[in-house]
């Protein structure tokens, strides 16, 4: 089982993650970071530093989030092993379902 993003990441996309994550699977859409499941590793690596604490291993998902997992797998799946976020780019798109959300407010 791989690690989440859950939509606590929409509109922050801190990418602290990304530097921490020793495979490159973690993927920029338009609104948030998405971990791609088939190249992740399990490492945990990205859990720790996220300030939003919007990453979990999907097996520790709160029922509420499982949605997430489901999410993640329709955006990341479709397109294949991109073998590297840095080498793919920005993914130019996210989830409908996150793409629909209203705009998080930012904070000071």
């Amino acid at each position: 089982m791989p690690y989440v993003i859950t939509d606590a990441c929409v509109d922050v996309k801190d990418q602290s993650c990304v530097r921490e994550c020793p495979v490159d699977c973690i993927y920029e859409g338009d609104r948030q970071m998405y971990i791609h499941p088939d190249e992740c590793i399990d490492c945990g690596a990205c859990e720790p530093v996220c300030p939003e604490n919007a990453i979990y291993y999907e097996g520790d998902l709160p029922d509420e989030l499982t949605i997430a997992a489901d999410r993640q797998r329709a955006v990341m799946l479709p397109l294949g092993m991109l073998k590297g976020a840095r080498k793919h780019g920005p993914l130019n798109t996210d989830h409908p379902d996150i793409a629909a959300l209203p705009p998080r407010e930012k904070s000071d």
